[in-house]
């Protein structure tokens, strides 16, 4: 931590990128499951 050189910040960037896709996707595929799979619970 407090490594503020150009490079760190860069990845910092593009994890916290990648971190942001991945809960879309992850979030968009709880609710898919979600609304097809809530008929089959009652």
């Amino acid at each position: 931590m407090g490594d503020k050189s150009p490079k760190a910040k860069d990845k910092a960037k593009k994890q916290n990128t990648a971190v942001k896709d991945q809960r879309k996707q992850t979030a968009s595929t709880k609710a898919s499951s979600v609304s097809a799979g809530g008929k089959k619970g009652k």
